[in-house]
């Protein structure tokens, strides 16, 4: 069996090293010529909440040859029609792409491949890339978990092959309800990822203010009421029934969300959202395939997303340089 990262940054660097580190076989492949000459002359350095530097072996996607059993598939999604269309080449006739992506990307990618050969896959930790080959782990080492899941009722035959990889990192959950788990993904994503990129912090930064916590509390309800009205069941995470504790109807259970949100998210407080990174590097954001799909799911089903609405117009006013990230952005809701 034969397996890539298609898409090494920060995230796909560490997953890699993990299963190298553990006894498995995994290449890793970023457009950056940088990262990759770092990771193959000095090997992968993971900083952060853990400490070790793993050889790994890296390329380019121009060095590519050959076909692959299972393609995890970690860039960003504006560039997913591009680069599933290229990477479709190198996958073998039963092979499977493992979306790691934020949003709901595996219907687009279906539709270029086939449901058949998708997999869909949620990553319950974060990181940052320090420099080319040093990334560092933001996340708490009890929080290395992924979600598995399919489209379809039967899932692609290479499903165990690829849960077994993802354990030499951290626990797996097969999830029969895969939208769920997606949607589970979203709502912390929208909410913090969102918040994070807006003003410029942390994720516990975003959750101690209580000005931004209340906005962070008013996006985590939309997604909430947006699967409601959908029938979308939202699944845990890490064994937390995130809409038990989060989710309110009255004064009572409000405040105790508002109160419990800084703990909730403690673990990851140290991570600073992609969306964030970007936008200091001068790229343009994920921000209409994390906050923009609450609002287009809201539009479908008839569920209000302010906040949302909101988040989604100010990144985009950042990447066009007219605000920067900061709290005065809080004015902004």
């Amino acid at each position: 069996m034969r397996a890539a990262i298609y898409g090494a940054g920060s995230l796909g660097t560490i997953l890699g090293a993990y299963i190298t580190k553990n006894g498995g076989k995994i290449e890793l492949i970023n457009r950056n010529k940088s990262h990759v000459e770092a990771l193959n002359k000095y090997g992968a350095k993971v900083t952060g909440t853990v400490e070790f530097t793993q050889p790994v072996k890296a390329y380019t996607p121009d060095e590519m040859s050959g076909t692959y059993d299972i393609i995890f598939l970690m860039t960003k999604q504006q560039q997913n029609k591009e680069v599933v269309n290229y990477i479709k080449e190198f996958l073998a006739d039963d092979g499977v792409i493992v979306t790691l992506q934020n949003g709901i990307p595996e219907l687009e990618i279906g539709n270029i491949v086939g449901e058949e050969h998708v997999l869909g896959c949620t990553v319950a930790w974060g990181a940052t890339m320090k420099e080319p080959g040093v990334c560092e782990l933001t996340s708490a080492p009890d929080s290395l978990t992924f979600s598995l899941g399919s489209l379809q009722a039967e899932a692609n035959g290479h499903l165990n092959e690829v849960k077994a990889l993802l354990e030499l990192m951290g626990h797996v959950e097969i999830d029969r309800n895969f939208i769920g788990s997606r949607w589970s993904k979203l709502l912390i994503n929208s909410a913090f990822s969102g918040m994070s990129a807006v003003l410029g912090c942390t994720f516990g930064e975003a959750a101690g203010n209580k000005a931004s916590r209340r906005i962070v509390q008013a996006l985590i309800k939309e997604c909430i009421d947006v699967c409601a009205a959908d029938g979308i069941r939202i699944e845990p995470v890490q064994g937390k029934d995130i809409v038990k504790l989060l989710d309110y109807s009255n004064r009572l259970k409000k405040a105790f969300s508002f109160f419990i949100i800084p703990i909730a998210i403690r673990k990851h407080a140290k991570l600073k959202a992609s969306m964030l990174q970007d936008l200091e590097k001068g790229k343009l954001t994920e921000v209409d395939a994390i906050n923009g799909v609450v609002s287009t799911f809201g539009r479908k089903v008839n569920v209000p997303t302010p906040m949302n609405d909101k988040v989604v117009e100010i990144i985009h006013r950042i990447e066009k340089s007219e605000l920067k990230p900061s709290f005065d952005n809080l004015e902004l809701f």
